[in-house]
């Protein structure tokens, strides 16, 4: 599936690229919002998806950091 391959992708970064990701999916998700509030989103089901990646890279980040 797609979400496994996404997975996948994360668990070969380096926490620095995982940092990285965090930010840039932090920083997408403040943008839907915005776009959310002045009703320029289309696709307001991509802030759940976009929400669900942060959680994937903040857990991802926790499972390398206990190693």
């Amino acid at each position: 599936m797609k979400i496994n391959k996404y997975v996948e992708d994360l668990q070969a970064k380096s926490a620095a690229e995982l940092n990285d990701e965090l930010v840039a999916a932090k920083k997408e998700l403040f943008n839907l919002r915005f776009q959310n509030a002045t009703n320029q989103l289309d696709n307001t089901s991509r802030i759940k998806e976009v929400r669900r990646n942060i959680a994937r890279i903040q857990t991802i980040m926790t499972q390398k950091a206990a190693n």
